[in-house]
C-alpha cells in the first residue's frame, strides 16, 4: 500500500486546545528509529513544556507503528518502561503525500495530520 521511504524525514501539527497550544515534530529516520518531540505552550506563546521521545518506528502495508524506548525531560534522559504497553502504539494510515500524512490510532480512533518540514540548511 505505502512505501516506508515515504515517511522518513521530518514532520509537524500544531492544535489548540483552550488555553493552550500544542505541537510536535516528528523525525523519522531510515534506520527505523524516531525522535518526536512535544511542546505545550500557554496563551501569550511561553514554552511550558518540552518532552522528546526516542525508539523505533515501521510501517507494514498501510500500518505504522512505534515503540518509545527513551524519554528526555528537561535534557535529561530517561528509558522507558517496555512492559508498559502505552510505549507500543499502531496507527492506520489514511492518506500518504510528499508533504502531509494522515493517519488515525487503531485503538483511540484519533485522526492526526502531519504536515513535511524541510530541514534547516543552517
Amino acid at each position: 500500500m505505502f512505501n516506508r521511504t515515504q515517511l522518513i524525514g521530518n514532520w509537524h501539527r500544531s492544535e489548540k486546545t483552550g488555553e493552550e497550544s500544542f505541537s510536535e515534530f516528528a523525525q523519522l529516520f531510515a534506520d527505523g528509529s524516531f525522535v518526536f518531540t512535544f511542546y505545550t505552550y500557554n496563551i501569550d506563546g511561553t514554552l511550558l513544556e518540552e518532552i522528546s521521545e526516542q525508539g523505533d518506528w515501521g510501517l507494514v502495508g498501510d500500518i505504522h507503528f512505534t515503540i518509545t524506548k527513551a524519554e528526555i525531560v528537561n535534557k535529561q534522559q530517561y528509558p522507558a518502561d517496555l512492559e508498559d504497553e502505552d510505549n507500543y502504539q499502531v496507527y492506520q494510515i489514511s492518506q500518504l503525500k510528499d508533504d502531509s500524512f494522515t493517519y488515525q490510532h487503531i485503538l483511540t480512533g484519533e485522526t492526526f495530520t502531519l504536515s513535511r518540514v524541510q530541514p534547516s540548511t543552517n
